[in-house]
Order: structure tokens, then sequence, then C-alpha cells
């Protein structure tokens, strides 16, 4: 079973674990036009696997290989990232059934769910919590 982790604690966790990965599943679509979490504060850069190859949303078959290929060993606490934590749990599950032991899933994702007007990002998720992003 995946743990499902507040974006605040996962923030907390790879502040306090230097070994600790962010690793962000969405498209690089989103990642170009909607943002990605900022960790230039902690010395480190998020690392970027899509889950789902845009345009087609396919699944990335060689997402575990690029997981390794990103040198994350399979003990490394490893934190998956999407826009509203499905993909990220996909992700995350597709990883533990690989050998990788420590895996969480940031709920909510990047820009949570929407709010009463449509829009991501002001309700819940990286994005809402106030953490850093940046545009690419």
């Amino acid at each position: 079973m995946i743990e499902d982790i507040d974006a605040d604690k996962v923030w907390q966790a790879l502040q306090a674990d230097p070994q600790a990965q962010l690793v962000d599943v969405r498209t690089d679509a989103e990642w170009n036009f909607v943002g990605v979490p900022n960790l230039a504060d902690l010395n480190r850069e998020v690392v970027l696997i899509p889950w789902q190859v845009y345009p087609t949303m396919q699944r990335n078959g060689a997402f575990i290989d690029h997981l390794r290929q990103a040198g994350i060993a399979p003990e490394t606490p490893t934190y998956f990232i999407c826009r509203s934590g499905a993909r990220s749990m996909a992700a995350a599950q597709a990883a533990a059934a690989a050998g990788f032991t420590t895996v969480f899933n940031v709920a909510e994702g990047f820009e949570g769910p929407p709010d009463a007007q449509g829009h991501r990002g002001q309700v819940s998720g990286w994005k809402a919590s106030g953490l850093p992003w940046h545009q690419r």
C-alpha cells in the first residue's frame, strides 16, 4: 500500500533527508506550461520522468528504467507527484512492484482539485500550499 503524504510533509521530508527524491511524473507540456516544484533551496532538482507520453498519453513503458537511469536506488525515499495525485499513485505502485521499497504519493499533487470556478492550484496540492515552484 502506497502512502499519500501531504505536500507540506513532503517538503519537510525533502528538507530532512538529502537522499530523498521528488519525481514529477507529469508530461513535458505540463512541466513547461504549468510549472514544476522548485527544490533550489535544497540544492537539488526535481526528477522529471513522465508516466504518460504527451500527446498520446500512452504509458511510458521505460518509466522504471528512467528511474534507475536518474540514479534513484531502490531504497531511496522517493516521492511521486503529478497534477492531482492519480498518475503519481500509479507510478509509485509500479515502482514498488519493481522493487523500490520506500515510495510515497504526494496527496493532491502539484495543482490539486479544481475550485468552484474550475481552476486548479487554489484548493490544495503543492502550489496551493505555497511551496516553491517555478515556470520552466
